[in-house]
């Protein structure tokens, strides 16, 4: 169990704080949204260079959970898409492989905007 748990925290947490670091210290060029573009950006081309997979497979959900790891899924989905239908796949493919995350991600954020008041 530890084998894997460790990794896992290690490199989730170096993401973090690489992420952290560049809002930190880029301060006020570089927003939090600029960080989720860039981390998103980078596992796109990281998963499609090939680089992403083996920190997928050493770290596990500490590579797939954070943001880079939604850009190396909708690399990943886009390729593989490609590889069965075509150019049509580079549009579709992505989006498919990761529509379980978004659509978590739009019903959790719904039921939490419904559940809490905002604070003004």
């Amino acid at each position: 169990m530890f084998e894997q748990i460790i990794p896992a925290f290690l490199v989730g947490g170096l993401i973090c704080v690489i992420g952290q670091l560049l809002i930190d210290l880029t301060k006020p060029s570089f927003t939090p949204a600029h960080v989720l573009v860039s981390f998103v950006t980078g596992g796109a081309i990281l998963g499609a260079l090939g680089l992403y997979e083996p920190l997928v497979r050493f770290a596990g959900a500490g590579a797939s959970v954070p943001l880079s790891g939604f850009g190396y899924t909708l690399a990943k989905g886009a390729m593989e898409a490609v590889g069965e239908r075509g150019l049509l796949g580079a549009f579709s493919g992505g989006v498919e492989a990761a529509a379980v995350g978004i659509a978590a991600a739009v019903l959790f954020g719904y039921l939490i905007s419904i559940t809490f008041n905002p604070k003004g």
